[in-house]
């Protein structure tokens, strides 16, 4: 193949894009192949495995201890125990090229492990609780049984140092059960967080300490190799990374080698600095350690070895120079804060967001049309009268007669309660006269007063301006009180909508790796997992899965075996082919609903006219209902027609928004019965049908019954409400009631019912009719309906006739569930009933 694409780039070509084009196709194909061949020798032949393995049982620390050894073991032999043999070969093969000597007790400890181990399995119950204490254990046995099999007794010394190395292993066993599985795996599940970068830091630090010795002209391999970790993650995560993994990699390295101990400021130095110069792409980070080398390597090792530390530093630049950019970009998916990593986050936000901006908008319009009801001005609101202000009446009073009258002290302090009360009735008569029409009272006044005539003017004056202001407080009061109730309502809605949000913010961190783990067990390659919502009946699901070149995987494949794992019918929502940068596809999973509705109309005017007082509906909800309703305006005619229309805007805005319906329904009640004094009302039947249980509630208002066709069988439904804003305040009567598949639900307004004159007992009537038809089709009952009601009354048509047939479907899925091998148990929360208002 790649002498093929050779042979088709040397040939020539007339045009410059030809050869681009020819040159970028052999590119691709020799990059593809070697990652091919790269990905099965280490992943899947375990190569990458036994390289570790073998630098790891060459790794020293304190010059004679070897405490990474049990704990790679440990941690390959519980993660993936079919290379626990490659990985006890690969260690035993290091430290048999090593320095140090360890090779019999690397020996011995790999076996006293797998004893130890095959011993414990046995009677614990979960052995990865307990693997930290079982290296521990085998490690300090066979430190202190070679010690004294050696030595012939066990110092305090050797006591001590066996103590530390068994801890070390204690403590490196945890770490390796997370990093090992970050080099050893293909792709990785979830991004990874800080104490796993950590931890993976540790591990390749003790990589490199199984270097230690290997030397390329007077260049030391391990800190080539340290500075070039430190580059990698300081270009990637910036300067808080790359000055943590300078400081690990660094301590981990002083331990193995103590004349290497200045290395660890050099690292961490170097990292923060090229952390923060990573805005120059790799230039800046190289100059970043440069600088850093420069700096501490004067100070570590003087100006004349200073030359040997600047060459290993221009060595893991140029390494850190010719590593591709995918190996970065790939890395940089997995550390949290940077801007790959955001970008494989965008589509939960993405997600969020718009369903913000949905809800956002349906009360935008929801308020809109509350707005336009009131469009109408006010009329005055003529209310009681509020308990007069006397004393704040009578001091305006005072302020323009009193005040300026040198009798003030003797009215007003010597003879207080006659002035006050004399004052208070000439009020009182005042406001109830337009005048002072008391004869007595103004003669007693005037042997009280000196200024009889203009204390009575004023008061008349500050009567009517007292009036007015009353007036207006009344009408200010009011509505102050309409927009209390609007704003309360918004309230309501707005905490509904808060509570919603936080339900779908929830996290499923556990039930996402069970289900990521379930469907890669099977073979197939998910990217990741993102859960919305496991509420039963309202699931909300997405995930990236590798293209199938539009065969159908998501729709045969992983939705069935996601119906199995949830034990309900999953469907797939929406797919989109190669959404993400990577070629990986987007698809959105939900559940499947358990009914569906099919509904016939059949409607005609009074006296065949144009426009028909009745209004009809048929909503399906985001919640999963399905709603019908049908409103009767007060008459006929194209004003009947506006307020019912207007009835069934407003409570389809209302209930599309989330409200409860019987919420719902007080809401439009108040906006009709306070937007206009005229006398004119409208009637509403509503059924909310549950696509989930068929449940249905009916709320009927002033409406006439419904009735449930099942086989040879009807059922009256029926509810005594009033119309629509005739009151402000009413309680709504709710109907509840099982549907079945196949039973059709017949909704009629007053036209149809109280069509046939001639007949007294109007239900019986309609039963036998409903019970004589012989389809079960909606539009076809909904026809012959209509034609026998107008038949029944010799053609002719004395009101708006409207009918609305529904029929109650079962909804077969396309696809039965696949079941999984081993299920595992998915957690799930029951969705919380709404409590009927």
């Amino acid at each position: 193949m790649i002498q093929k694409f050779a042979k088709e780039w040397t040939e020539p070509a007339e045009e410059g894009t030809v050869i681009q084009s020819k040159w970028t196709t052999f590119t691709k194909g020799v990059t593809d192949k070697v990652s091919t061949w790269a990905r099965v020798a280490f992943i899947q032949y375990g190569l990458m495995i036994a390289i570790i393995g073998f630098l790891l049982g060459r790794a020293m620390i304190l010059s004679e201890l070897a405490p990474f050894v049990l704990p790679y073991l440990a941690a390959v032999y519980m993660l993936k125990r079919e290379r626990a043999g490659l990985a006890a070969l690969s260690l035993l093969a290091g430290a048999a090229t090593g320095f140090h000597g360890q090779v019999v007790f690397v020996f011995l400890a790999i076996v006293a492990y797998v004893l130890i181990q095959k011993g414990v399995t046995k009677f614990a119950t979960d052995a990865t609780k307990v693997l930290p204490y079982t290296v521990f254990g085998a490690s300090i046995v066979t430190r202190l049984g070679l010690v004294f099999f050696t030595e012939g007794t066990i110092s305090n010394y050797a006591l001590m140092m066996a103590t530390v190395e068994a801890g070390l292993s204690f403590i490196l066993t945890m770490i390796f059960v997370q990093s090992v599985p970050i080099v050893t795996t293909h792709k990785l599940k979830q991004p990874l967080r800080n104490e796993e970068i950590v931890c993976l830091i540790i591990l390749l630090a003790s990589v490199m300490t199984g270097t230690v010795g290997w030397m390329i002209y007077d260049m030391t391999i391990e800190h080539v190799l340290a500075r070039y970790l430190v580059l990698a993650f300081a270009f990637v995560g910036g300067a808080a990374i790359g000055s943590t993994v300078g400081v690990v990699t660094g301590l981990i390295l002083s331990l193995a080698s103590v004349a290497s101990l200045y290395q660890m400021s050099l690292l961490a130095f170097a990292g923060l600095l090229g952390g923060l110069l990573k805005e120059g792409k790799k230039m800046g980070v190289g100059i970043g350690l440069l600088v850093g080398t420069l700096l501490i390597g004067l100070y570590g090792e003087g100006a004349t070895e200073v030359s040997v530390t600047l060459m290993e530093s221009m060595l893991a630049i140029l390494i850190f120079f010719v590593t591709p950019k995918g190996v970065f970009t790939n890395l940089a998916k997995y550390i949290p804060g940077t801007v790959e990593h955001s970008k494989e986050q965008q589509q939960y936000l993405r997600k969020i967001r718009d369903l913000t901006a949905g809800r956002v908008e349906q009360f935008s319009t929801l308020f809109q049309t509350l707005s336009n009801s009131f469009q109408t001005p006010p009329q005055p609101v003529n209310g009681d009268e509020e308990e007069r202000e006397v004393d704040y009446f009578l001091s305006n009073v005072t302020e323009k007669t009193c005040q300026t009258c040198f009798k003030k002290e003797r009215c007003w302090v010597q003879d207080f309660s006659k002035t006050y009360d004399s004052m208070q009735r000439i009020m009182t008569d005042t406001a109830e006269h337009g005048g002072l029409k008391d004869q007595v009272l103004m003669a007693e006044w005037k042997k009280h007063c000196i200024k009889p005539d203009k204390v009575v003017k004023a008061i008349e004056s500050e009567q009517n301006q007292h009036q007015a202001n009353q007036k207006l407080k009344r009408q200010v009061i009011e509505s102050r009180r309409l927009v209390a109730d609007q704003l309360l309502g918004v309230s309501r809605v707005m905490g509904d909508f808060a509570r919603e949000i936080q339900k779908e913010k929830e996290a499923h961190h556990f039930q996402e790796e069970q289900m990521l783990e379930a469907l890669r067990g099977v073979g197939l390659e998910i990217g990741h997992i993102d859960i919305y919502s496991l509420e039963k009946g309202n699931l909300e699901i997405e995930m990236s899965i590798a293209s199938d070149h539009k065969h159908g995987q998501s729709e045969k494949i992983i939705a069935p075996m996601l119906s199995d794992l949830l034990k309900e019918t999953v469907i797939v929502k929406k797919e989109e082919h190669a959404f993400y940068p990577n070629g990986l596809s987007h698809v959105s999973f939900g559940s499947a609903k358990q009914f569906v509705v099919d509904t016939g109309v059949a409607h005609v005017a009074k006296g065949g006219a144009y426009v028909s007082g009745d209004c009809y509906s048929t909503i399906e909800l985001g919640s999963g209902k399905f709603a019908i309703a049908i409103s009767d305006g007060m008459g006929n005619g194209e004003r009947a027609h506006l307020e019912s229309n207007e009835t069934l805007q407003l409570l389809q805005k209302v209930l599309q928004s989330g409200i409860e319906e019987t919420v719902a329904i007080k809401s439009v009640n108040s906006v009709l019965s306070l937007r206009t004094t005229d006398e004119i009302f409208s009637t509403l039947d509503l059924a909310m049908i549950d696509l989930q249980d068929a449940t249905t509630r009916f709320l009927k208002i002033g409406s006439i019954p419904s009735f449930i066709k099942r086989g040879n069988q009807v059922i009256k439904i029926e509810a005594s409400n009033l119309p629509m804003g005739m009151i402000q305040e009413f309680d709504v009567d709710v109907v509840s009631e099982q549907l079945k598949a196949g039973d059709l639900l017949i909704m009629m307004s007053d036209g149809i019912y109280d069509a046939p004159k001639h007949v007294e007992n109007k239900e019986a009537w309609m039963k036998r009719l409903l019970i004589e038809l012989e389809t079960e089709d909606p539009q076809e009952v909904a026809d012959v309906i209509l034609e026998k009601i107008i038949r029944s009354g010799q053609g002719s048509i004395d009101d708006d006739m409207t009918v609305v047939v529904s029929k109650i479907k079962r909804n077969t899925p396309k696809w039965s569930a696949i079941p999984l091998y081993k299920t595992p148990k998915m957690v799930r929360k029951r969705p919380k009933k709404k409590a009927s208002s």
